[in-house]
């Protein structure tokens, strides 16, 4: 549901939200990140390049330390083999798993068949935040909202519980997708932090405006000096305090 600027958000409601994207190289780095992220991090996320170096084992532990895992391994194959993906996924604990929607709708609705009867949520990725539309100009002729528009309506009716999307697309998205549909939202940097390599950007406040609900966060609170500190600012100002 889209939250108004007015309506209030305790640091708790905030964390129940707010995904760390441990982006580390190896086990060793990520659960010496973990460690100083201490309790103002619930959610953290296991993306490609942690899951080759460490593999299962890393989401089986940072489940046994208290967190919540987002597993974005970003699928996309024939239908057969992301549905064996997903059977073993399911069986980490991860509560969250990313496929692309441009895998299409057979290999969405197998993937969903594959984690029938657990609790984890699959996501299909729509656009990535690191694409502005010039690329393939041959290839794409739809425009960035209009592509993330279709492949939302793909995952709604293969049976997808949510989509990752930019933040510039929640607009588009927030009025056309259910309310209890899952809107996760990397590309997110707080006020006057560099971009990096993403091109389409929010501030975590203008992101939950606007209608997230969730947000990805990386750089941001792992490269800093103190992540933990880092996640609380961001915590307050998702707050808007």
């Amino acid at each position: 549901m889209k939250r108004e600027a007015s309506e209030a958000m305790n640091l708790d409601d905030g964390r129940q939200r707010l995904i760390v994207a441990l982006d580390v190289p190896d086990s060793r780095a990520a659960l010496e990140l973990d460690r100083r992220l201490g309790d103002e991090v619930l959610w953290v996320k296991v993306g490609l390049e942690l899951f080759t170096a460490a593999g299962p084992p890393i989401v089986e532990t940072l489940r046994a330390k208290g967190r919540r895992v987002f597993l974005d391994l970003k699928l996309h194959d024939i239908p057969n083999t992301v549905a064996g993906a997903v059977r073993n996924a399911s069986r980490l604990g991860a509560e969250l798993l990313t496929l692309h929607a441009e895998g299409g709708p057979a290999m969405m609705r197998a993937a969903a068949e594959a984690r029938a009867d657990t609790s984890m949520n699959l996501l299909a990725v729509t656009v990535l935040t690191s694409l502005d539309g010039s690329e393939y100009p041959d290839v794409y002729q739809a425009a960035i909202p209009d592509r993330v528009l279709a492949f939302a309506e793909a995952a709604i009716e293969a049976g997808m519980n949510g989509v990752v999307a930019s933040p510039t697309e929640l607009a588009t998205l927030v009025p056309f997708v259910p309310s209890n549909f899952l809107r996760v939202i990397p590309g997110i940097r707080p006020a006057n932090a560099p971009t990096h390599d993403q091109s389409r950007v929010a501030t975590p406040r203008a992101a939950l405006i606007a209608g997230a609900t969730h947000l990805v966060i990386g750089r941001p609170i792992t490269q800093a000096s103190d992540p933990a500190q880092a996640a609380h600012a961001i915590l307050e100002e998702m707050a808007g305090n």
